[in-house]
């Protein structure tokens, strides 16, 4: 086989958003290195949450599926850097990888998309929601209890379609990634980050490099966004100290102001039923702590058997 010229190697998933957010990282390294784009290779690799599609992720090993893939071709040395959508990381990298660096957040806001109604609260009773988020599911569960929620899986476009042929009354997708493939025109309603509060890292396209390939962290240091960087330093720590997986609800978004992190949390049970949401304020150096302290305190308030 042909050795690669490149002088980067970009992994990443498959599904068109994937390639659309590795394709923006592309750019901005090129710019960054004054190089051509082509000089920076994209690497498809197809992971073990591509491949499932029958179950929800809970069930088979929570969202490390769809990064194990591309980290294990990062270890290996098949590609210089991995590019996933934040949330799907998990909260703990591989020993011999590490965040490195973010793009700028894209709006981190859920959207309600359905043919049956212009609001989650104006569905019809015993309405059906697709969803494959327990993050989700529990928010819209708290607003509206009657609902039924039956899995939801695949990517934008085949929730969409799955929408139009009827397999749901109504879904919730990020905004981001339909702003980023250009099908905003399907959203029917922008739900507040204070009625449903995003998943960890939402909007956030996080890149990921080998800890002691210095020459590649130099150059993503040039495109990395620092407060983006930080407010997931925050959120990331909330969900690690939760222990957090696709099989607990949680949702945590850090804003960054000036030189301020404020932060909010909230962990729920999956039916809705019960869930407790916390803040945290300080100085952007400590968010980090802000975050984790956040996450501890919600234990305390829950109680050790919350999510059992």
């Amino acid at each position: 086989m042909a050795q690669s010229t490149a002088l980067l190697r970009i992994g990443t998933r498959g599904s068109p958003l994937a390639l659309v957010q590795a394709h923006m990282v592309q750019a901005q390294i090129a710019a960054a290195l004054g190089a051509p784009k082509e000089a920076i290779e994209i690497v498809v690799i197809r992971t073990s949450g591509d491949r499932i599609q029958d179950r929800p992720l809970a069930e088979v090993g929570g969202k490390g599926l769809f990064t194990k893939e591309i980290e294990e071709a990062l270890l290996d040395r098949r590609v210089d850097l991995a590019v996933h959508s934040s949330k799907d990381m998990p909260t703990i990298s591989q020993p011999g990888l590490a965040l490195t660096a973010c793009l700028e957040r894209e709006d981190p806001r859920d959207v309600f998309i359905s043919h049956k109604a212009k609001r989650l609260q104006d569905l019809p009773q015993g309405a059906t929601l697709g969803t494959a988020s327990l993050r989700r599911q529990a928010v819209a569960k708290r607003l509206r209890p009657d609902l039924n929620v039956v899995p939801l899986r695949g990517n934008v476009e085949t929730r969409l379609r799955k929408l139009d042929e009827g397999e749901a009354d109504a879904t919730l997708l990020a905004l981001a990634g339909l702003k980023r493939l250009g099908l905003t025109q399907h959203a029917t309603a922008i739900m507040s980050v204070d009625e449903f509060l995003p998943a960890v890292g939402q909007g956030a396209i996080g890149i990921e490099a080998r800890a002691d390939d210095a020459p590649t962290r130099e150059a993503l240091a040039r495109i990395n966004h620092e407060a983006t960087f930080t407010a997931l330093a925050c959120e990331r720590a909330f969900l690690a100290e939760l222990d957090g997986s696709c099989k607990t609800p949680i949702a945590g978004h850090a804003v960054i102001v000036n030189d301020s992190v404020h932060f909010r949390g909230l962990i729920a049970r999956p039916d809705g039923k019960a869930a407790h949401d916390m803040s945290g304020n300080g100085h952007v150096k400590d968010a980090a702590a802000i975050g984790a302290e956040a996450a501890r305190e919600l234990m305390r308030i829950a109680g050790p058997h919350f999510f059992d």
